[in-house]
């Protein structure tokens, strides 16, 4: 078994920890009024888009996501929350250290023997989810988890659908697609572009993310037999007879769509050892970005 594979495995476990620590976290994470930004890179990013639609459609409070690269500097906020699962990724660093003393910072990682330990006022440490591999699986989900469960939008049937992510097959065909797009709406949008990314990562797979009701203003013109579409969530109606009209798979995310990223991390291992790859040593990737040069 890869350390993707086994990583992967071990999130239900993950989550149930994660959510029952949330309330004790509640000194740390936004409270509910605050205008907050939440940063990261790469995975993290994608699930700081996921945070951010949670919170603000559950009435906390205005919440835009950034890259950390791209953060706006002119703009005001009363806390900024990064996720960073090294804690060592340059653009996160510096931007915390931009905002030391002008704005409240939360970060939250896996690992409490890094600098960003000392770069952020607050810090939750998420060390039982860290992993051994690049490609990031459970501290990215545990992550999430903790911030619907502070958000109070974390069930335990997103625990039991995750277990039924990892024991059920996956749909017949879908290994054997050469075309992967998934699809989401609201705060499933981060979720779909995370899947694309580990599909990338993990696969070398040519793959694609675009919120569901985009894909319809041109995407779909390349939808084809071979290629697979994969919602998360609920589909806009009329949505699947189309796809399917195309003559592509089509794959109804029925499950939590945190769950349904799980399947999608399964099919990416999957389709990796279909075309020989190793998930845990993906091509021209690290498990941290560090920039020559800069600033610590």
């Amino acid at each position: 078994m890869t350390h993707v594979e086994d990583e992967l495995t071990s999130q239900p476990e993950c989550w149930t920890r994660a959510a029952a620590e949330a309330d004790g976290h509640r000194g740390v994470l936004p409270v509910p009024g605050e205008r907050v930004a939440i940063v990261g890179c790469g995975t993290s990013y994608f699930m700081a888009q996921s945070a951010a639609a949670l919170r603000e459609g559950a009435g906390q409070g205005e919440t835009d996501a950034f890259a950390a690269s791209e953060f706006p500097q002119g703009r005001p906020y009363d806390r900024v929350v990064a996720l960073t699962r090294s804690g060592t990724t340059t653009e996160v660093l510096e931007l915390l250290g931009r905002l030391k003393g002008r704005t409240r910072t939360t970060a939250i990682t896996a690992d409490p023997h890094t600098p960003v330990m000392a770069a952020a006022d607050d810090v939750v440490v998420l060390d039982y989810a860290d992993e051994r591999s690049v490609v990031q699986t459970r501290f990215a989900t545990t992550a999430l988890t903790l911030l619907r469960a502070h958000l109070g939008l974390h069930t335990e049937a997103a625990v039991t659908d995750a277990r039924t992510a990892l024991a059920d097959p996956l749909p017949q065909g879908l290994v054997d697609c050469t075309q992967f797009t998934f699809l989401g709406r609201g705060w499933t949008v981060g979720l779909a572009n995370e899947a694309g990314l580990k599909m990338r990562e993990a696969a070398l797979s040519w793959t694609e993310a675009y919120p569901a009701m985009e894909y319809r203003h041109g995407p779909i013109s390349i939808t084809t037999k071979g290629t697979a579409t994969w919602m998360f969530g609920d589909a806009p109606e009329g949505l699947a007879e189309q796809v399917r009209g195309t003559g592509a798979l089509w794959v109804d995310g029925g499950l939590d769509p945190l769950a349904e990223l799980v399947r999608a991390q399964r099919l990416a291992v999957a389709v990796a050892a279909a075309r020989g790859l190793d998930p845990d040593r993906p091509r021209h990737l690290t498990r941290s970005v560090i920039l020559a040069g800069a600033q610590e």
